[in-house]
C-alpha cells in the first residue's frame, strides 16, 4: 500500500445485518504525491456521455467503478491509491447491492468512504454516484 490507513475494518463487521463486504478505513494517511480528485461519477460512458442502459443498481455500479478505475489509471496510478470515496444513492434500498458492487472494486484497499441517500441525481435514471479522491505516490 501506497498509504498508511488507520483503523482498517470490514463492513461485514460494523453492519452484520446487511450483507456488506467493504475493506474501509476510518483514517488515510498520504505524504506528498499527485492528489487526483475525481468529478462524481455516474453511470455512462466516459467518451460520450451517454448513460448505460441499466436502470439495476448493481449494474450501475460497475459502470461507475469502472469510470473511477479507469480515470486514476490515465492519470498514472491504480486503485490502491484511492484514498476516499462519497457514495450518493437515491434509496436506501439499494446500498447494499451498491456497496458489495462497489466492494469488489476496494477490496484490500481501505480507502474511507461516506454514504448519502439523496432525493436526486442529475439525470433521473441514474440510481447512484460516487466520487473520488486518489493520492498517486511520488
Amino acid at each position: 500500500m501506497a498509504h498508511e490507513r488507520i483503523r482498517k475494518f470490514n463492513t461485514r463487521e460494523t453492519y452484520p445485518e446487511q450483507n456488506l463486504d467493504n475493506d474501509l478505513a476510518q483514517a488515510v494517511v498520504t505524504t506528498g504525491g499527485r492528489i487526483v480528485w475525481l468529478r462524481g461519477q455516474c453511470p455512462q460512458e466516459l467518451d460520450t456521455a451517454q448513460n448505460i442502459a441499466s436502470h439495476d443498481p448493481v449494474e450501475q455500479t460497475h459502470k461507475v467503478m469502472q469510470n473511477i478505475r479507469q480515470l486514476i489509471e490515465e492519470a498514472g496510478g491504480s486503485m490502491e491509491h484511492l484514498v476516499k470515496v462519497v457514495v450518493y444513492i437515491t434509496d436506501v434500498r439499494h446500498r447494499e447491492a451498491v456497496y458489495r458492487t462497489m466492494g469488489e472494486y476496494i477490496r484490500g484497499v481501505h480507502p474511507v468512504s461516506t454514504g448519502l441517500v439523496v432525493q436526486a441525481l442529475a439525470r433521473p435514471e441514474w440510481l447512484v454516484e460516487i466520487d473520488g479522491t486518489a493520492v498517486i505516490p511520488d
